[in-house]
């Protein structure tokens, strides 16, 4: 295990009715940008609840943050942001609603007058607005992580920055806000923790038996609460313990201090920039491909897992047990389920990573040439 620093600022106000929490938590005075997607959040109380909570503050109305926020959506919101001096955010939806708000405000201080190069260059964040945010959708752990996703349509680009200055100031989690979600949106939350596990977890043995249990243990409650919650929505216990778990999958605990992947997003992030798939479903169909190619160096760590946490013996059957519990939440797992050709998957995905010189994997091991290899796989 490597030393580290682990820092998290964020509060989390977890539990039933904990929305009324906002009004000790925003600012009397702030103007409040309240940002959200397609407007489920107006039809189960949601809305309503928020604005109760929030009281006489000034509240500026953005919507239709889409499920892969796009740029040029955020520079909208930008300019409500500059219009109305709004001075403090507040996301209210699942990961997409959150990784738009910590664009812009970041965004709001950026001195460039191209705040892309943020995502295409990484240009620094030395400031940002204030954020906070009111969770419905249990996925990304982005109510706790300084990390975020953004699309842009004109390049069918996907790219991602992070930053301490993005991190919510505060998150709102009340299981009972996420009942009324369409069984494939939970589905694909499950899946997307599952995954942000794994890019922490199964790499190779550092020595770091508690993080390693840390990671395990994410993983068997979602194996045991994931199918249950889909099954009955609205009991409560299940669906708390899978909220839960969406966020430490990725909030910076479990990944401190070990070596870490995330081949497996980078490869994700760009066919849901060519192909649309939802961020999860490319999930599910790359993991095990990337397991596949690196099976020997990665063999030590797939054999723990399957032992650990399906009680299986072999690296092959744990990548097997994986695809299972994907279908077992109705999710598909190869590029075909979606109509896509794996042959024209590879060639575009070699260019692209090719063009950027990019490299991924805890060894640097997932070349462009690997990338086709495991998209070839996933046919």
């Amino acid at each position: 295990m490597q030393d580290f620093t682990y820092r998290n600022p964020t509060q989390i106000c977890f539990g039933r009715g904990s929305i009324q929490q906002l009004d000790a938590l925003v600012p009397k005075d702030a103007v409040v940008l309240l940002a959200y997607g397609g407007g489920s959040i107006k039809h189960n109380g949601v809305y309503d609840a928020v604005l109760r909570a929030l009281g006489p503050r000034q509240v500026v109305e953005f919507g239709g943050i889409e499920p892969n926020p796009e740029f040029e959506t955020c520079l909208c919101a930008l300019e409500a942001v500059r219009a109305n001096q709004v001075s403090f955010l507040l996301a209210v939806g699942g990961g997409s609603v959150l990784d738009a708000v910590k664009f812009i405000a970041a965004a709001a201080h950026f001195k460039d007058p191209e705040p892309w190069t943020i995502l295409s260059r990484h240009a620094p964040v030395r400031s940002a607005l204030p954020l906070g945010a009111v969770l419905t959708l249990p996925a990304t752990g982005s109510e706790s992580n300084g990390n975020a996703v953004i699309s842009r349509r004109a390049t069918s680009e996907k790219l991602y920055f992070g930053s301490e200055h993005v991190y919510p100031v505060f998150s709102i989690l009340d299981p009972e806000t996420t009942y009324s979600l369409p069984a494939k949106q939970v589905r694909n939350g499950i899946v997307d923790a599952f995954v942000h596990v794994h890019e922490q977890y199964l790499t190779y043995p550092d020595d770091a038996p508690l993080q390693d249990r840390l990671a395990e243990s994410i993983l068997q409650t979602l194996v045991e609460v994931g199918p249950s919650t889909l099954a009955a929505p609205r009991e409560y216990g299940p669906r708390a313990s899978f909220m839960w778990c969406a966020t430490l999958a990725l909030n910076g605990l479990i990944g401190a201090g070990v070596p870490e992947d995330w081949a497996t997003h980078m490869i994700g992030h760009e066919l849901t920039a060519f192909y649309g798939i939802d961020h999860a479903e490319s999930l599910a169909v790359v993991l095990p491909g990337v397991w596949a190619v690196e099976l020997e160096a990665k063999r030590a760590k797939l054999e723990q897992y399957g032992k650990r946490v399906f009680g299986i013996d072999g690296a092959e059957a744990a990548i097997g047990a994986t695809e299972r519990f994907f279908r077992s939440l109705d999710m598909p797992v190869r590029l075909a389920d979606y109509g896509i050709d794996a042959e024209d998957a590879a060639r575009k995905l070699q260019a692209r990573f090719a063009e950027r010189k990019d490299a991924f994997g805890e060894r640097g091991a997932i070349t462009p040439e690997r990338t086709a290899e495991i998209l070839r796989l996933r046919a």
